[in-house]
């Protein structure tokens, strides 16, 4: 419940993978897109969730680069969706101060989609609450191959030595550069792994596990994996009696 939440203890930036839209629409006989569809109100709940206990960053893992091999008309209706859904939601964005951003390779996407991120994306641009990063067309093994060609051709430009490379500097070449890494990430549907999301910023981030499907998704369950969270020591590979006060 919200009331338990220790409001000096939040995530600052919580990530999500929302999965299991496929199967809650076939549990119902009907088609993926079903399931896509009815996935909205997850989102919607979520992002109001966030905004209630004052999170900053929230990063939903929306289209992966693997989902480019999925049937056409399937990636096609879910292009359209996030068109449709990004326009109907825009009122609210403003209303609650929320900003939009996106991490990927966006310029892949369908024309109506990427002009229409960028419409929003620019339209929020001065919000200072809540920023909703999306991941379309996203891998993590894609950004940190992306990140390497930058750094390597400032290398073959002269720009930046071999051995002045750090972690920080890999970090500053991603696409979340300037955003603190995910103190928190959530997985629906009972799956156990990270699916190639965020592979560099999930070094140190815990990660809560539900087996509610993601159009089921509410509120609730958002604030009982941030109660979860909550009851965890985050060591950093120190000891516990290091890290407590």
């Amino acid at each position: 419940m919200k009331g338990n939440i220790d409001r000096s203890n939040l995530p600052n930036h919580l990530a999500i993978i929302m999965d299991g839209n496929g199967r809650w629409a076939k549990k119902k006989g009907a088609m993926r897109i079903f399931g896509h569809r009815n996935a909205i109100q997850a989102v919607r709940e979520s992002i109001e969730g966030a905004v209630e206990l004052g999170i900053q960053h929230l990063t939903l893992f929306s289209f992966s680069t693997e989902n480019w091999s999925r049937p056409q008309e399937e990636i096609q209706a879910l292009m359209e969706l996030l068109v449709q859904t990004i326009t109907s939601e825009l009122s609210l964005m403003m209303k609650n101060n929320i900003r939009l951003s996106t991490i990927g390779d966006i310029k892949s996407l369908p024309t109506s989609a990427y002009e229409k991120l960028t419409e929003v994306m620019h339209q929020t641009s001065t919000n200072t609450g809540l920023t909703v990063h999306l991941a379309l067309s996203y891998s993590g093994q894609w950004e940190l191959t992306r990140a390497t060609q930058r750094i390597a051709q400032k290398v073959s430009e002269g720009k930046l030595r071999p051995e002045e490379i750090t972690q920080v500097t890999l970090a500053d070449h991603l696409d979340t550069a300037g955003i603190p890494d995910p103190e928190l990430m959530i997985r629906t549907s009972g799956e156990f792994r990270i699916s190639n999301f965020l592979l560099w910023q999930l070094a140190y981030t815990e990660l809560y596990f539900t087996e509610v499907l993601w159009p089921d998704f509410r509120k609730e369950h958002l604030f009982a994996a941030i109660e979860d969270y909550q009851k965890r020591e985050r060591r950093f590979g120190k000891t516990g009696e290091q890290v407590k006060p």
